[in-house]
């Protein structure tokens, strides 16, 4: 299996309270690797997108539990 289909299973497990912590500890670490890559570019610029894309599911994973879906 892919790392985007562990990590998406992973989510549905999680509670609202454990999604909601999770996308600031990676909203923080965004803001930190962006901080750095603009001082010095990193060695995987990809990682910035790649952690923009997680923030993202796990913000549709909330947004669909509190739906109801």
């Amino acid at each position: 299996m892919s790392k985007k289909t562990d990590f998406v299973k992973a989510v549905k497990e999680m509670s609202d309270a454990d999604i909601k912590a999770r996308i600031q500890e990676d909203q923080l670490r965004l803001k930190k690797l962006e901080f750095a890559h603009t001082i010095s570019p990193l060695e995987n610029p990809m990682s910035i997108r790649d952690l923009r894309k997680d923030i993202a599911r796990l913000q549709t994973e909330l947004r669909s539990k509190a739906l109801g879906a």
